[in-house]
Protein backbone atom coordinates (compact mmCIF):
# COMPACT_ATOMS: atom_id res chain seq x y z
CA UNK A 1 0.00 0.00 0.00
CA UNK A 2 1.40 3.46 -0.84
CA UNK A 3 1.20 5.51 1.75
CA UNK A 4 -0.88 8.62 0.16
CA UNK A 5 -3.33 5.89 0.39
CA UNK A 6 -3.51 5.99 3.87
CA UNK A 7 -3.59 10.03 4.03
CA UNK A 8 -6.59 9.96 1.29
CA UNK A 9 -8.23 7.54 3.50
CA UNK A 10 -8.21 9.21 6.54
CA UNK A 11 -9.55 12.21 4.89
CA UNK A 12 -12.49 10.27 3.42
CA UNK A 13 -13.11 8.83 6.94
CA UNK A 14 -13.24 12.04 8.54
CA UNK A 15 -14.99 13.53 5.72
CA UNK A 16 -17.78 10.96 5.62
CA UNK A 17 -18.34 11.08 9.32
CA UNK A 18 -18.47 15.10 9.74
CA UNK A 19 -20.89 14.67 6.86
CA UNK A 20 -22.88 12.41 8.91
CA UNK A 21 -22.41 13.50 12.44
CA UNK A 22 -22.72 16.92 12.10
CA UNK A 23 -24.02 18.76 8.95
CA UNK A 24 -27.00 19.19 7.73
CA UNK A 25 -26.02 18.15 4.06
CA UNK A 26 -27.33 18.86 0.78
CA UNK A 27 -30.90 19.00 0.56
CA UNK A 28 -30.88 18.19 4.47
CA UNK A 29 -30.31 14.70 3.98
CA UNK A 30 -28.00 14.30 6.92
CA UNK A 31 -30.13 16.07 9.36
CA UNK A 32 -33.45 13.66 7.54
CA UNK A 33 -31.08 10.16 8.38
CA UNK A 34 -30.37 11.52 11.77
CA UNK A 35 -33.64 12.02 12.38
CA UNK A 36 -35.14 8.96 10.91
CA UNK A 37 -32.30 7.03 12.98
CA UNK A 38 -34.45 7.99 16.49
CA UNK A 39 -32.87 7.26 19.64
CA UNK A 40 -31.98 4.12 19.08
CA UNK A 41 -28.72 2.24 18.20
CA UNK A 42 -28.41 3.97 14.26
CA UNK A 43 -29.40 7.40 16.27
CA UNK A 44 -26.79 6.97 19.17
CA UNK A 45 -24.18 5.94 16.50
CA UNK A 46 -25.00 8.37 14.27
CA UNK A 47 -24.54 10.63 17.47
CA UNK A 48 -20.79 10.14 18.55
CA UNK A 49 -18.14 10.44 16.11
CA UNK A 50 -15.77 8.47 17.37
CA UNK A 51 -18.27 5.86 17.34
CA UNK A 52 -19.42 6.63 13.51
CA UNK A 53 -15.63 6.51 12.39
CA UNK A 54 -15.25 2.81 13.60
CA UNK A 55 -17.93 2.45 11.12
CA UNK A 56 -17.61 4.30 8.72
CA UNK A 57 -13.68 2.86 8.03
CA UNK A 58 -14.18 -0.75 7.70
CA UNK A 59 -15.19 -0.50 4.14
CA UNK A 60 -12.73 1.92 3.15
CA UNK A 61 -10.27 -0.41 5.42
CA UNK A 62 -11.25 -3.61 3.09
CA UNK A 63 -10.92 -1.38 0.05
CA UNK A 64 -7.70 -0.19 0.03
CA UNK A 65 -5.85 -2.55 1.81
CA UNK A 66 -4.15 -5.41 0.18
CA UNK A 67 -3.72 -8.16 2.67
CA UNK A 68 -6.09 -9.31 5.69
CA UNK A 69 -3.34 -8.37 7.98
CA UNK A 70 -3.26 -4.72 6.58
CA UNK A 71 -6.92 -4.19 6.32
CA UNK A 72 -7.17 -5.53 9.73
CA UNK A 73 -4.56 -2.70 10.90
CA UNK A 74 -6.00 0.18 8.76
CA UNK A 75 -9.43 0.03 10.00
CA UNK A 76 -8.72 1.48 13.28
CA UNK A 77 -5.74 3.41 11.76
CA UNK A 78 -8.16 5.26 10.06
CA UNK A 79 -10.50 5.89 12.35
CA UNK A 80 -7.94 6.96 14.36
CA UNK A 81 -6.60 9.27 11.99
CA UNK A 82 -9.89 10.41 11.20
CA UNK A 83 -10.56 11.50 14.86
CA UNK A 84 -7.29 13.40 14.80
CA UNK A 85 -8.36 15.70 12.17
CA UNK A 86 -11.54 16.07 13.69
CA UNK A 87 -9.82 17.34 16.71
CA UNK A 88 -7.48 19.42 15.29
CA UNK A 89 -10.39 21.04 13.23
CA UNK A 90 -13.06 21.47 16.50
CA UNK A 91 -11.58 24.84 16.97
CA UNK A 92 -11.49 24.18 20.99
CA UNK A 93 -14.53 22.15 21.43
CA UNK A 94 -13.84 19.26 24.17
CA UNK A 95 -15.24 15.41 23.60
CA UNK A 96 -16.28 14.59 27.09
CA UNK A 97 -14.34 11.28 28.34
CA UNK A 98 -16.46 7.91 28.32
CA UNK A 99 -18.48 7.40 31.77
CA UNK A 100 -16.64 5.43 34.17
CA UNK A 101 -18.45 3.56 36.58
CA UNK A 102 -16.51 2.16 39.56
CA UNK A 103 -18.33 -0.90 41.46
CA UNK A 104 -19.42 0.41 44.91
CA UNK A 105 -17.00 -0.91 47.67
CA UNK A 106 -18.73 -3.99 49.82
CA UNK A 107 -20.28 -2.81 52.72
CA UNK A 108 -19.00 -3.83 56.20
CA UNK A 109 -22.09 -4.72 58.47
CA UNK A 110 -20.12 -4.19 61.48
CA UNK A 111 -18.43 -0.54 60.90
CA UNK A 112 -21.79 1.68 61.33
CA UNK A 113 -21.55 5.24 62.44
CA UNK A 114 -24.68 4.78 64.11
CA UNK A 115 -26.50 2.10 65.67
CA UNK A 116 -29.89 1.31 66.69
CA UNK A 117 -30.67 2.13 70.31
CA UNK A 118 -31.70 -1.11 72.33
CA UNK A 119 -33.54 -1.33 75.41
CA UNK A 120 -30.61 -1.54 77.59
CA UNK A 121 -29.05 1.68 75.76
CA UNK A 122 -31.73 3.51 77.78
CA UNK A 123 -31.10 2.51 81.24
CA UNK A 124 -27.21 3.18 80.51
CA UNK A 125 -28.22 6.98 79.64
CA UNK A 126 -30.50 7.20 82.79
CA UNK A 127 -26.88 5.59 84.97
CA UNK A 128 -24.98 8.06 83.43
CA UNK A 129 -27.45 11.21 84.07
CA UNK A 130 -27.91 10.73 87.47
CA UNK A 131 -24.41 10.47 87.91
CA UNK A 132 -23.91 13.44 86.66
CA UNK A 133 -21.87 12.40 83.41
Amino acid sequence: MRGYWLVLGVLAVWRITHLLHAEDGPWNLSVELRRHAGHGFWGTLLDCFLCLSLWVSFPLALAIGETWGERLLLWPALSAGAILVQRLTAGGAHTPPAAYFEEPPEEVDNVMLRQEPTADDGIEAGRRHEAGD
